[in-house]
């Protein structure tokens, strides 16, 4: 029970980390703060918020993974290697992947809300 109590330590201080350095993780916590505050002001379905919140997810776990990886390739490799690289943009491409996944499902589901509003006034 104590290795499982302690493993969670070490996870939510990587999550304190990647908080305090990671300005790219900075922003994705403030748009999925942004994005559960417009689900409760537009009353979205339940439906929709397991959408939004598997969104929030993958931003944020694709963000950690990638910058994880960008920890890991510059401890092997400190001088430049282009494959190194290859490595960084790859996993920054798949965070890229998740954001736009995560703005289409936004659009889906907060759109339509958004524009009944305003035809609404």
């Amino acid at each position: 029970m104590k290795k499982l109590i302690l493993s969670f330590g070490y996870a939510f201080k990587g999550l304190g980390h990647a908080a305090k350095t990671q300005l790219n993780f900075r922003v994705h916590l403030v748009a999925s703060i942004l994005a559960i505050f417009m689900g409760y002001a537009l009353h979205i379905t339940v439906n929709e918020w397991q959408w939004v919140i598997l969104c929030i997810a993958l931003v944020l776990m694709a963000e950690l993974f990638n910058t994880a990886f960008e920890f890991l390739v510059d401890l092997v490799s400190p001088e430049y290697n282009e494959l190194a690289g290859h490595v960084k943009d790859i996993s920054a491409g798949a965070v890229v992947i998740a954001a736009l996944f995560a703005l289409a499902t936004g659009a889906i589901i907060f759109l339509p809300k958004l524009l009944s509003l305003i035809h609404a006034a």
